[in-house]
């Protein structure tokens, strides 16, 4: 269970990227791109280490799951993900897609069991879903953050394993929030306040 708790800081850690957007006013889009880039290129060198050159270190026994030994770890995919919101969405639409996966998803991880399964319990699917909603309501009109948060939850209860290796939700919870709630944002009509 501590090893899980540790999962979950690290990932709660990456709300710093959105915030600091939010609350800097120095801190413009472009520069959260850039850091993006940058940390995924970094993720990017410490995966082939890891998983060619066999450099193992510790702290990756702590960090990643089993199924993550042989393949992508989870912070690897939750940088791609994230940077690839970032670079495709205007920051009303990335925002609260990172934050969906920054908070909700760690949110989720603690309310389950942490075990890998195909699908979560129905009432961590619900706190997953209004958690990710509230997130996205100060950004998109309340239809889009239905949509967002639905979609975020799908992408976090349901872990598709394609010839064996498991799609992780720290790359599909930002882009499926993110696509959900540009469409709604694009083609439907805003609610009225």
């Amino acid at each position: 269970m501590h090893d899980e708790i540790a999962r979950r800081l690290v990932h709660a850690s990456g709300t710093a990227v959105p915030l600091s957007y939010l609350l800097v006013t120095e801190i413009t889009w472009r520069h959260i791109q850039v850091l993006l880039v940058a940390g995924l290129m970094v993720a990017f060198v410490l995966e082939v280490i890891r998983l060619v050159v066999g450099l193992d270190w510790r702290i990756y026994e702590k960090l990643t799951r089993e199924y993550e030994q042989d393949n992508l770890a989870g912070y690897f995919l939750a940088v791609f993900g994230m940077t690839v919101v970032a670079l495709v969405f205007e920051p009303a639409i990335a925002v609260p897609a990172l934050l969906m996966l920054t908070i909700a998803d760690p949110v989720s991880g603690l309310l389950g069991s942490g075990e890998l399964r195909t699908a979560k319990d129905v009432s961590v699917l619900l706190v997953t879903f209004a958690v990710a909603t509230l997130l996205a309501v100060p950004f998109v009109p309340p239809t889009a953050a239905v949509l967002g948060g639905a979609a975020a939850t799908v992408a976090d209860g349901i872990k598709p394993v394609v010839r064996g290796y498991v799609i992780d939700d720290n790359l599909t919870i930002p882009v499926a929030g993110a696509v959900a709630m540009f469409l709604a944002v694009q083609y439907l009509p805003a609610s009225p306040v």
